[in-house]
């Protein structure tokens, strides 16, 4: 019997590239779509309203969207925990609300320094996950009852801690550049080199230890291509949010990314680990999946709903942190109108399934992406609300259907 050396399998694994992608195609064939439809229709969407409004495509626009969608891209994030497990979470936007209203009272009534008033902020958001998901695991109320009284009490709350219809204004500058100042350009490019650096050195890890173990690793020539792609898109998108913004430069200069966005991307970084290389984000695919054969696994299930939850409310209190800097205020609306229906169809919309057990932390910023540019792309056209609302309803029913149909294609070729 004879051995095959390292150098040997790389090249045998680089060979397999194109199986790789038969497999992909037979996949999705077979029901598994995955991002596929979001990804699709965010390019459809960009190309039409590029051509229809230009204007779409300028440097300051497309910083907007990212300010614009950060704070439902975050509650979605903590959504997707939720819906992985088959519950819903009608309160997670006016959680988000009184979590807001929390920081404002802080900062501005109590005059606490900004990290106390963040900590302030996270805490109420992890006693509503508790408080909920006890309610839902230990006395067994369904979710949506649950949290459709807490929608309903939490939007009391908020009037309260507002006094009324009072506008608490934030003038903390550290909680104000959250939404609003931007990364210096040479930092931005930095985290970029280092990040690329960093990802490939971990996708070569993992396929040299598979290929340690004698287990099929991803083609060198596919983690190539994976490193290119996100230095390309990630290069493309810094350099374009790099350039000057500001219609009078010598005035104030506006360039540089957001500093909202490397707060998500770590948040995406975190929750994909924690889904994708933990024995609970297992968990969490297999209560989704299977309660009961979860039980009987020895998995604790209503320690797992209860922590679901808790990830909700605390990601949906992040979220409040930023829809107040970016508004520069909290008042009764905050979390309140549009915000949970958009965050639970970016979601969807991204590909997480209303059925549960399957969805990523990546679908929440890829459904939001797919709102965000709705939103922002409508508005450019002189669409009313009205058109927007019916636009958007029409993409999540899509994505409902395609996420049904997926699944009934997957349990007849026997994927499910």
């Amino acid at each position: 019997m004879t051995t095959e050396t390292l150098p040997e399998q790389q090249r045998r694994n680089d060979a397999s590239i194109a199986g790789y992608a038969k497999g992909y195609i037979d996949r999705v064939r077979g029901g598994e779509l995955g991002a596929l439809p979001a990804v699709f229709g965010l390019i459809v969407l960009c190309v039409i309203f590029s051509i229809l409004r230009p204007a779409f495509l300028t440097p300051g626009n497309f910083a907007n969207l990212f300010t614009q969608g950060a704070a439902v891209v975050v509650i979605a994030m903590g959504l997707i925990f939720v819906l992985l497990l088959g519950e819903i979470d009608l309160s997670a936007g006016y959680a988000s609300g009184v979590c807001a209203a929390v920081l404002a009272v802080s900062l501005t009534n109590q005059g606490y320094p900004w990290y106390v008033a963040v900590v302030a902020a996270m805490a109420t958001g992890v006693v509503i996950g508790l408080v909920l998901g006890s309610l839902v695991a230990k006395l067994g109320i369904p979710s949506f009852v649950v949290t459709l009284a807490a929608f309903l009490g939490f939007q009391g709350v908020l009037l309260l801690l507002v006094k009324g219809g009072t506008n608490i204004s934030i003038r903390d500058t550290t909680i104000l550049a959250i939404a609003n100042k931007n990364v210096p350009p040479i930092v931005s490019w930095i985290v970029l080199v280092v990040g690329v650096v960093v990802y490939a050195g971990i996708q070569l890890f993992r396929a040299r230890r598979r290929i340690g173990r004698g287990l099929a690793a991803d083609p060198l020539t596919l983690i190539a291509f994976r490193v290119l792609s996100l230095a390309v898109i990630s290069g493309v998108a810094i350099y374009v949010l790099n350039l000057e913004r500001s219609r009078n430069a010598l005035i104030v200069s506006l360039k540089g990314v957001p500093i909202v966005v490397p707060i998500i991307v770590v948040l995406l970084i975190v929750w994909t680990f924690v889904l994708r290389r933990t024995a609970y984000g297992r968990h969490i695919y297999a209560v989704g999946g299977n309660a009961e054969a979860s039980r009987r696994a020895g998995i604790n299930v209503d320690r797992i709903r209860i922590s679901a939850f808790v990830i909700c409310s605390f990601m949906a209190s992040i979220g409040g942190v930023i829809a107040a800097s970016r508004a520069n205020s909290v008042d009764p609306n905050t979390g309140g109108s549009d915000v949970l229906l958009f965050a639970v169809g970016a979601a969807v919309i991204g590909g997480t399934s209303l059925f549960g057990g399957k969805g990523r932390a990546l679908d929440a910023v890829l459904g939001g992406a797919v709102v965000a540019v709705i939103q922002n792309g409508m508005g450019l056209m002189g669409y009313s609300a009205g058109v927007k609302y019916v636009v958007t309803g029409s993409v999540l029913l899509l994505a409902a259907g395609v996420d049904a149909l997926s699944r009934r294609r997957a349990a007849s070729t026997g994927r499910r």
